[in-house]
């Protein structure tokens, strides 16, 4: 991550000269919509300065106009920088239209309450979202692991090999336990246990792993080249500044309203920046803010992937954090990022779950010579006929549909009595793969060859 470019100092360009031309250009058509524009996608000055294409004034001049217009909406918070200032935001049109698609979609009752989803393909929904938001959060602080190798160890209970898959397996036991604090106040004890689950087995220094920093642990983030990023407020004011994000976050006084998914995402931020633990920051921020969405009944929380969307555009959300401590303390950029990235792990859900939906109602066709199944070993043997070469076990079974390891087994072993499964055994451990021709005694003829190309075998 490099240094941002410092941006203008906005009160220095308004002079005596400047104000009457900037004033004048405020009242221009043209020239408002650029800045309304310029406020959906809330640009930065490295980002402005190319966007801007008015004639009417240089770009130092209207980004002073521009930040005239968000200084005036900004609402400010108890969080504040480490010269005292304080946080703010405000939420422009475009926030305003994430929030309401949020409140229409995030809730989670029409997703997945689909007539043909079954319940406890449901649970599996929520398993492999889980194993993502582990696998993607994890690697975002440097886990150095596959997602497909991560998720076959959480599927088969597999001991984490080094200290990435322990990231990895830790994120996602936090998460899976997340909610049983939902209902109680946010506390100093639930932030220290969020983070000793996360860090459990991957600190150099064990002592470090549900405690704060002390005053001989100064953390500061650097550039490649060296260069401060980010220098956390002092270990010896933590404890006033972590009273004020639980008072945050427990604030429930009707006259000071914050919708609760900006509050989720100013956690984040605020974990984030005060940085109080020696190591897993990140991770125990991402899980504040997964932590507050349940909490508020964005029961969606549970089936959706944020860090997946967040570590696509890693860049960009770290941007984004530093352009809201180094833009006067505007945690709108913040906001801006992580109200978009929510939008588009809920849209790729619903793309999924209609994929998936789609899957059980071929699978049913498929398996109509096999009466009696249930939907488990249905959705194994379709998974079985398009990825003719997985191996299946009692584990990998238990941990994909959220059964106990006797259920699991008798799937398995009832799939086999059926001559759909063949069991093997590799020391103490059973395998199941699909027999030669799984093909030919599930599906009609005239599918075969559609079936075949899908999954790149040849007549």
């Amino acid at each position: 991550m490099k240094m941002i470019e410092k941006a203008p100092v906005w009160r220095e360009v308004i002079t005596r000269e400047t104000l009457p031309k900037i004033l004048d250009a405020g009242i221009n058509p043209q020239f408002a919509d650029l800045i309304n524009k310029c406020n959906t996608e809330y640009l930065y000055w490295d980002k402005f300065k190319y966007v801007y294409n008015s004639d009417l004034l240089p770009p130092e001049s209207a980004w002073a106009f521009l930040k005239i217009t968000r200084n005036t909406q900004i609402k400010k918070i108890a969080l504040t920088d480490t010269q005292g200032r304080n946080f703010g935001y405000w939420l422009p049109d475009s926030l305003i239209k994430e929030l309401h698609y949020l409140d229409q979609h995030a809730s989670g009752e029409i997703l997945v309450e689909d007539p043909y989803v079954p319940s406890g393909e449901r649970n599996r929904f929520l398993i492999s979202s889980l194993m993502e938001e582990a696998v993607a959060s994890s690697q975002l602080e440097g886990a150095a692991t596959t997602t497909k190798v991560a998720k076959e160890m959480l599927r088969s209970r597999r001991k984490p090999r080094n200290r990435s898959e322990q990231m990895i397996y830790n994120n996602y036991i936090t998460i899976r336990q997340i909610k049983d604090s939902k209902d109680e106040p946010l506390s100093v004890g639930i932030l220290k246990s969020l983070q000793a689950s996360l860090t459990k087995d991957t600190l150099d220094d064990k002592s470090t792993s549900g405690r704060f920093r002390n005053q001989d642990e100064p953390i500061v983030v650097r550039t490649q080249d060296g260069d401060i990023l980010h220098d956390p407020p002092p270990a010896s004011e933590l404890p006033k500044r972590v009273e004020l994000l639980c008072n945050y976050a427990n604030d429930n006084n009707k006259a000071r309203f914050t919708h609760p998914v900006i509050k989720a995402i100013i956690l984040h931020f605020w974990l984030a920046y005060d940085h109080p633990f020696v190591d897993g920051n990140g991770r125990t921020a991402r899980a504040l803010f997964h932590w507050y969405m349940l909490k508020s009944g964005y029961w969606l929380t549970e089936y959706i992937s944020i860090s997946k969307v967040i570590k696509r555009a890693s860049s960009q959300y770290y941007r984004a954090f530093l352009y809201s401590e180094k833009d006067e303390q505007d945690s709108t950029y913040f906001l801006h990022f992580n109200l978009k990235a929510i939008r588009i792990a809920i849209n790729e859900f619903r793309k999924y779950l209609s994929r998936k939906t789609k899957e059980v109602k071929e699978a049913e066709s498929y398996l109509v010579r096999y009466p009696g199944l249930n939907y488990r070993q249905s959705q194994l043997l379709y998974h079985a006929l398009t990825h003719p070469d997985t191996v299946y076990t009692f584990e990998s079974h238990l941990n994909t549909y959220g059964v106990t390891y006797q259920t699991a087994r008798t799937d398995l072993l009832g799939l086999v009595e059926k001559d759909l499964l063949v069991q093997l055994k590799k020391g103490k451990t059973y395998r199941f793969m699909p027999v030669d021709d799984l093909k030919k005694k599930l599906m009609p003829r005239a599918r075969l060859a559609n079936v075949r190309l899908t999954t790149g075998h040849k007549k």
